[in-house]
């Protein structure tokens, strides 16, 4: 399975100064070092983080990451999209490799 997850806080925290500009960038780097440090395929862009293994594996990191990000609001928004396919692997790159093919043959 890949799944591509987005975990940002809201609302403020007595006693936790916010950013002024209102990133998030601080808890959401918290929240990636999680997904490093979990060894599995994976994947960081501006809007989404990707990660690739089994259920119990992703699922597992992704609440890991999510609780990572708690302390810095009083409210955690999560977003989750996942690709399930059954039998296949690495598909973290397959996928982006048969994509720049077919635009390549195009």
């Amino acid at each position: 399975m890949i799944l591509a997850f987005s975990v940002a806080p809201s609302g403020a925290v007595p006693g936790r100064a916010e950013r002024a500009d209102g990133s998030v960038s601080d808890a959401v780097a918290e929240a990636v070092k999680v997904v490093r440090e979990s060894g599995l395929p994976h994947r960081t862009s501006s809007m989404f983080t990707e990660i690739e293994g089994e259920w119990d594996e992703v699922f597992d990191v992704v609440k890991r990451a999510t609780e990572a990000v708690m302390p810095f609001g009083a409210r955690v928004s999560l977003v989750m999209k996942a690709d399930i396919r059954p039998g296949f692997t690495g598909e973290i790159d397959g996928k982006l490799e048969r994509l720049e093919q077919a635009i390549d043959d195009a």
